[in-house]
């Protein structure tokens, strides 16, 4: 059962990092078809960020906990399936609440995971991988031997689609902005790097290729931009985030004369529509990783009551691979 009260991470109100508070929550209630997790990690995502200020797409009632994807041991279940999972470690996509001590969700986004992956591992597997999967195989249909364009390559949504794309036998061009997170992309299975620090986007990749059939774009801005002048005709551009703070504008006439597509991808909608689809993406990804293909790279680990610098970092553009928070213990 759940304790009387669960140490949490509080948004009061729309502010900045500064303005959420490590404090006491009282734990939320469980419903039929419901399992209620003792977290023992959270992943922390650019969403997170989103969720503080009031501009995520998803908007809590105040007050609530950030924190979309977690890790732990289900404490309480509602219904057969549910109750079928007292006791096991799993992880979970969910809605908001991720940054304490306990989260209650629907059982259809559950997902064992196991006896040998960390929980700093599964906590970070969520959003990122999903979202990586997703966009390349069901909404891209990536081929192999395809060229895959990913921009913000080191970063937590961005390595996953190098290795993902690595994994489907796809050639994967990384951008990021300094050589050591090239290189992180490199370690990761990128064959072609480019620092867009110091080089012209669709410049290189036009001396390195024909062009990309796949962009996968989580950052916007001049990225996007430049992607326009690289692809080829019948491509496919994933348009995944914004990190770089730029939305950019897409011109209809561009798309029909160059003859490609621009497709939105949210991980949150697949989560809230079709868990089913979700489900199965996870599960792959799960069996990827038991056969050596992916090898989820949590760079930094923080307490949950340091969340703020997990969160500055990822403000900050400095994250390779994914940060997590431990909860807590087993």
């Amino acid at each position: 059962m759940g304790s009387v009260y669960m140490r949490a991470i509080i948004t009061a109100a729309p502010g900045d990092i500064d303005s959420v508070s490590y404090g006491e929550s009282q734990p939320p209630e469980i419903g039929s078809n419901q399992v209620r997790i003792a977290v023992r990690a959270a992943g922390v995502n650019f969403a997170d960020l989103l969720l503080i200020q009031g501009k995520y797409q998803d908007k809590p009632n105040y007050p609530f906990a950030p924190g979309l994807e977690i890790s732990g041991v289900v404490l309480d279940g509602r219904g057969d399936l549910a109750a079928n999972l007292i006791g096991k470690r799993v992880m979970a996509a969910i809605a908001y609440g991720g940054f304490a001590e306990e989260v209650v969700t629907d059982t259809c986004n559950v997902i064992e995971i196991p006896d040998d992956m960390t929980y700093e591992t599964a906590a970070t597997i969520p959003i990122a991988y999903g979202t990586s999967y997703l966009a390349l195989t069901e909404r891209a249909h990536l081929k192999k031997d395809e060229v895959v364009l990913v921009h913000g390559a080191s970063g937590g949504v961005g390595l996953t689609a190098v290795e993902i794309s690595h994994a489907l036998g796809a050639t994967v061009i990384a951008t990021a902005s300094s050589d050591e997170k090239l290189l992180t992309a490199k370690s990761y299975g990128a064959d072609v790097l480019i620092n867009y620090a110091r080089e012209e986007i669709s410049k290189s990749v036009l001396n390195a290729v024909k062009g990309v059939d796949v962009v996968f774009d989580p950052v916007g801005g001049i990225a996007f931009e430049e992607s326009m002048h690289c692809i080829v005709p019948g491509g496919r551009i994933l348009i995944i985030g914004f990190a770089s703070g730029s939305v950019p504008k897409i011109a209809a006439n561009h798309l029909l004369v160059k003859d490609i597509s621009a497709l939105g991808f949210s991980f949150g909608k697949v989560r809230a529509g079709s868990p089913e689809l979700m489900r199965e993406a996870l599960n792959q990804i799960i069996e990827l990783w038991k056969a050596g293909q992916i090898n989820p790279l949590v760079s930094n680990v923080f307490p949950l009551s340091d969340a703020k610098s997990a969160l500055k970092i990822i403000s900050d553009r400095q994250a390779k691979g994914k940060i997590a928070l431990r909860v807590s213990e087993d």
